[in-house]
């Protein structure tokens, strides 16, 4: 295995060795935003995977959710994050993750993903497939909107901005099968990855949510773009993923609502 991938697999174990030891008990809760939370065991996650990061490849950058980024543009870096899922951990609710992606030349080349209450690890390297507790995954067969599962998120400045998804999430109610909304965006990817869901959308997001799930959906066989068709770029706000078969019509669905549409 590649010493990156085996190493960002340690760091996840890590971090939900962390995450399950505190998960159900009190923990202190910080609001970001009125409905925007950090805890401590984002923190303590966060603190973790960084002091790895530096013992072991002290030369690459580092962004992470909960820490101010400065990086250099060609430098290869890990994108972390440390507990995506938050609200739903200090809820109580058992869909939450840690998510590490590897970034080099410009291209997210590793992916790694995992839930501890669940115990599911999620994995890919650029070109050698996706893989889920050591078993290859692929994307969905599902050719028809109508029969599609699909998920997607809100941003936290939903009461306040009108591109806040919500005309996207109607629209879709009547073309698809069902969409489900649970607050981990990549949880959803990686459920898409293993077929679990056919399409996911969602817009606001920053690279921690989306790069390492990214990856994995794409050596899954899956198909990943911006609202409008274009290619993927971790770095601005838009994500279209499916398994690329409902593609072209989730797309037209999301043409529809150009005011949810980033710049």
């Amino acid at each position: 295995m590649d010493k990156r991938l085996e190493f960002a697999i340690s760091c996840v174990l890590a971090s939900g060795r962390i995450q399950k030891r505190y998960f159900g008990k009190r923990i202190n809760i910080r609001h970001k935003g009125t409905i925007d939370l950090v805890t401590d065991v984002d923190m303590a996650c966060q603190e973790e995977i960084i002091r790895l990061i530096k013992d072991n490849f002290p030369d690459d950058d580092i962004i992470s959710e909960e820490k101010k980024n400065y990086f250099e543009g060609d430098r290869n870096r890990w994108i972390i994050d440390p507990l995506d899922g938050t609200t739903n951990y200090a809820h109580g609710y058992p869909f939450f993750c840690t998510s590490i992606a590897y970034e080099e030349n410009h291209s997210v080349t590793i992916g790694v993903v995992y839930n501890p209450i669940f115990k599911e690890l999620f994995y890919a390297k650029r070109n050698e497939g996706a893989y889920l507790n050591k078993k290859r995954i692929s994307v969905s067969k599902i050719g028809n909107l109508k029969q599609a599962l699909l998920s997607t998120g809100f941003p936290y400045d939903l009461p306040t901005s009108k591109r806040n998804n919500i005309e996207n999430f109607i629209s879709f109610i009547y073309e698809a099968q069902a969409i489900r909304r649970d607050g981990s965006a990549a949880l959803n990817l990686c459920y898409l990855a293993c077929g679990r869901f056919d399409g996911f959308w969602e817009l606001k997001l920053k690279p921690w949510d989306m790069a390492a799930g990214s990856v994995i959906v794409e050596e899954a066989g899956g198909r990943i773009t911006d609202f409008r068709g274009n290619r993927f770029d971790i770095y601005r706000d838009e994500i279209v993923a499916s398994n690329g078969l409902i593609h072209e019509a989730m797309l037209y669905v999301l043409q529809r609502n150009k005011s949810n549409w980033g710049e």
